[in-house]
């Protein structure tokens, strides 16, 4: 088992399938409150004697326990603000776990906060070079991807033109080609399909597929509970940092819509 700090995708050993696994997972994030009060309040706090604690501890998930096999593609549903993002983030170790530990054996591509890392004085083809590297891929790698990459964005006539003047549409194009032009073992999927125009979205949909057809695991976060029954084996509903239901995924969704209406 490996340590709290240990989160970096391992590479998978012959004998070791890919996995993902959570044992006793805690997530604590800290709210700071307001550093200046005016001088009326700290005034009135003096004279009343109350204090107030500038900090305020929140705990997203306590003692969180998950294994995700080899060959498994898991949909996660939830309210808004349920810690679903946060999930996939702790996955990849975006965020490390305040308790707990998480282990992952296989090479992650987490599309999460697509072009989250693009840099907007760049260019279409700086940027491509730029991710490449953000996601493990030199620049000979990167140049035998670029022509796909620019083509099934549809941008190559604004390949050398700075990103800062690209619509919100080409943003996420060239985004989403870049972060899918890889073959990796676990693959991690935040609501990719929330934007972008419907032919656009529906060569994305083909691409999304053949991507997980090809990933030993899929981690599916979607609102969508028609793509979640589409596209996954295993439902995973989590409310309030907590797993309320696992397991089949239409008996999940419809016990959700159930409780919280059809999406």
């Amino acid at each position: 088992m490996s340590s709290v700090s240990d989160l970096k995708a391992a590479p998978a050993a012959d004998a070791e399938q890919a996995c993902i696994e959570l044992v006793a997972a805690s997530l604590r994030f800290r709210k700071y409150g307001e550093r200046s009060p005016s001088l009326k309040q700290a005034v009135l706090d003096k004279l009343f004697r109350r204090s107030y604690s500038k900090t305020q501890d929140f705990w997203i998930y306590r003692d969180l326990t998950l294994r995700i096999d080899h060959g498994q593609r898991v949909g996660v549903i939830g309210p808004n603000g349920a810690g679903k993002s946060t999930l996939l983030k702790i996955i990849s170790g975006i965020y490390h776990p305040t308790l707990g530990t998480v282990r992952v054996v296989g090479a992650i591509a987490p599309l999460i906060e697509l072009g989250a890392g693009l840099n907007m004085e760049l260019s279409g083809l700086e940027n491509i070079f730029l991710m490449g590297a953000l996601l493990g891929f030199g620049p000979k790698i990167m140049n035998a991807k670029v022509e796909d990459i620019l083509e099934f964005a549809g941008l190559q006539e604004f390949a050398a033109t700075p990103i800062k003047y690209y619509s919100t549409g080409m943003l996420l194009r060239l985004a989403f080609s870049i972060a899918t032009d890889v073959h990796p073992e676990i693959l991690l999927v935040d609501e990719v399909f929330a934007g972008g125009d419907a032919e656009f979205v529906q060569r994305a949909t083909a691409r999304m597929r053949e991507l997980m057809d090809n990933s030993n695991i899929v981690v599916l976060v979607s609102h969508s509970m028609n793509l979640i029954r589409d596209m996954t084996s295993r439902a995973i509903w989590i409310e309030l940092g907590r797993v309320v239901a696992d397991g089949d995924p239409d008996a999940v969704c419809r016990e959700y819509e159930r409780r919280h209406g059809a999406v």
